[in-house]
């Protein structure tokens, strides 16, 4: 089985890591495991028409909630059944309603809910399914070793996409607040205590708006559209793991597991983990 080659932890690490990632990555999309299921995605997505017989086949199943970091959601029958029903045009469906941006990227891609039907026929859309899956399932696998390095590409990708997304100075900060892997990754980056978890959730969004600006220079979550703030973003919640190593037991593996699961946990102290996180 293929094993990520990360030699140390923290943000020296990270950035060994960094060099030698696309070739990981390629190494990891050659396994059988792996090919088995894109080969069997690719060649069973096309007899789906509605969202009974996609959550009916837990393999196709996995695959596509895997390609948007939803697979420990498999389980979630009837959530995910109305995610795709609703679809993404209505802004008042439930995937928009969501603040976790994933069930919109999710319900958008399948689009059964959605007046142009669901594309599963596309030989472009099975690539792109696919390789999201291939990318997710690396983060996975890299997460494994050292769950902070899978924190910081997740924040990578899916910071940037919030950033350029629709009405992004409105609801940017709520979708970085809704997903507690992200939310993580930018408390830790910001400086921002855990406490803060149990305030009402406007006051929240203004501490997170106040110290975007005083670091980034912009209170909106558009900051992330840069990656030189993205990349700045890593580099502090790095340092800012790493400085609390010394104050607490709690593993770097165990603590970002926590947050990148479903696993219950109250957001104070999902987001207090993180904060306390010992790096590798």
């Amino acid at each position: 089985m293929f094993q990520p080659a990360i030699p140390i932890g923290g943000f020296a690490g990270w950035r060994i890591f960094e060099r030698s990632a696309e070739r990981q990555l390629d190494a990891f999309a050659r396994q059988a495991s792996v090919q088995r299921d894109i080969a069997y995605f690719r060649e069973h997505v096309g007899e789906i028409s509605d969202p009974s017989a996609l959550i009916g086949d837990r393999r196709l199943l996995a695959v596509a909630l895997g390609a948007f970091g939803l697979e420990d959601e498999i389980g979630k029958k009837a959530l995910i059944r109305r995610v795709l029903d609703e679809g993404t045009e209505n802004p008042r469906s439930f995937a928009n309603r969501l603040n976790d941006s994933r069930w919109k990227a999710f319900a958008g891609a399948f689009s059964f809910g959605n007046a142009a039907g669901a594309p599963t026929w596309s030989l472009s859309f099975r690539e792109m399914i696919t390789a999201k899956y291939v990318e997710r399932s690396f983060e996975r696998a890299v997460g494994d070793v050292d769950a902070s390095f899978r924190l910081a590409m997740n924040f990578r990708r899916e910071a940037r996409a919030i950033a350029g997304g629709e009405n992004v100075d409105r609801v940017g900060w709520l979708q970085i607040m809704g997903q507690r892997p992200l939310r993580a990754v930018a408390e830790a980056a910001l400086g921002l205590p855990p406490s803060i978890a149990q305030l009402d959730i406007d006051r929240q969004r203004a501490m997170f708006e106040a110290k975007a600006e005083q670091t980034f220079g912009s209170k909106s979550a558009r900051v992330f559209a840069d990656a030189e703030n993205v990349e700045a973003a890593i580099r502090r919640f790095f340092a800012a793991t790493s400085a609390k190593a010394a104050q607490t037991d709690y593993s770097s593996g165990a603590t970002a597991l926590t947050l990148l699961s479903g696993a219950s946990l109250s957001a104070g102290a999902a987001i207090g983990l993180i904060l306390s996180n010992r790096s590798a």
